[in-house]
């Protein structure tokens, strides 16, 4: 799942990525309004941190505008103010739940999870396709004889957007826009080599090629 996390304290930053990339985050950065304005309109994310208190433009007037320009995807409004109606303007604005600072990252890292659930469709507190369920926190997939099947980074990252949109066709363009961060190689075939090696661990029937356009991930 690719996320923008916009925030200026460097320190928070520092601290935050390591956890979200753990996660199996992809993680692109703002530090001011503009820039972060700018990402959210032009790239595809599955999910935002917003601070609201940013240099050059405010989160909440970020947050407004990404709204009125069509964008959907699920925000997360951090803010150090402890006014309920700065809570409640963000709420307004488009955000999707908040936290204030200062947090637990466990917090975050689990309110995340349950608005990506909800963004899906998915009322469960637990990602299952067909006998397939996958163990966020370690980062594997159990069969439904309880067998674990452990995933490297970038394998889990794949297999959680594949089992997020299950059905759906999903252009390698796609994959690779959600899967890494902004700075990767995107005329890269990794994903070609990644969904081999997912096939290789939880059977190549699940992941269909459609010829010239993309994958299927089956239940």
């Amino acid at each position: 799942m690719r996320l923008l996390l916009v925030e200026d304290d460097r320190a928070l930053v520092e601290g935050l990525l390591p956890e979200l990339r753990q996660a199996g985050y992809a993680v692109d950065l703002a530090a001011d309004g503009r820039e972060a304005l700018y990402l959210g309109e032009n790239e595809q994310y599955d999910i935002v941190v917003l601070d609201l208190g940013l240099p050059l433009m405010g989160g909440l007037d970020v947050l407004e505008r990404w709204r009125q320009g069509g964008m959907t995807a699920p925000v997360l409004i951090l803010t150090a103010r402890d006014s309920w109606r700065e809570k409640v303007a963000g709420l307004k604005a488009g955000a999707d739940d908040y936290l204030t600072k200062p947090f637990y990252q466990e917090e975050l890292l689990a309110r995340l999870q349950a608005l990506l659930r909800r963004s899906h469709g998915r009322v469960d507190n637990q990602l299952r396709v067909g006998d397939l369920t996958l163990d966020e926190e370690h980062q594997r997939v159990r069969t439904a004889d309880g067998r674990a099947i452990e995933l490297t980074g970038t394998e889990f990252r794949l297999l959680r957007y594949f089992m997020m949109n299950a059905g759906k066709l999903l252009s390698k363009t796609r994959l690779t826009e959600h899967v890494y961060e902004q700075d990767f190689d995107r005329d890269s075939n990794l994903i070609e080599v990644y969904v081999r090696r997912l096939r290789e661990k939880i059977g190549r029937e699940r992941i269909e090629t459609r010829r010239g356009q993309g994958y299927v991930f089956k239940g």
